[in-house]
């Protein structure tokens, strides 16, 4: 069964433990605030902790906790047309939406198509390769309503 919810803080602090790091100030601040984001850039999560002055951070010290953490499997990460660096808390599997016009990202969640895709994909053959994972952007902006509204 698929959960579709990222870690809380006690269940953070115990995936830091089973990589040997320690549950910091800055990185439970950090995942506190990408709790709240969902999708995040460095920026945004400095300023939101900022914000809420949970702990003292500078936007590279944010960075580099957030590409650990991406690189360590525990966020995933996106790059935004704008060339921007976007971190994911979900690291289930799922597609996104991607505002080019805001650069945002917003979570798809659809079992059924998600496993249709993995169905169709398992049956595939790409030579010299053997497929192990998928990932799906959906890309779009608002409508004229949705703007004005």
């Amino acid at each position: 069964m698929t959960t579709h919810k990222c870690p809380d803080i006690e269940e953070f602090k115990a995936i830091l433990r089973k990589h040997s790091l320690k549950a910091t100030p800055q990185r439970l601040a950090v995942h506190d605030a990408m709790m709240s984001l969902g999708h995040a850039s460095a920026d945004m999560v400095t300023e939101a902790i900022k914000d809420k002055g949970t702990a003292k951070v500078t936007m590279a010290s944010v960075y580099n906790i957030l590409s650990q953490l991406a690189l360590l499997g525990i966020y995933d990460y996106r790059l935004s047309a704008n060339n921007k660096m976007y971190f994911d808390v979900n690291t289930f599997r799922h597609l996104h939406f991607y505002d080019c016009e805001n650069h945002t990202f917003k979570d798809v969640i659809d079992d059924e198509l998600m496993a249709q895709i993995g169905s169709m994909l398992s049956r595939k053959r790409v030579k010299g390769y053997k497929i192990e994972s998928f990932d799906i952007q959906l890309i779009g902006r608002q409508t004229k309503k949705k703007a004005q509204a």
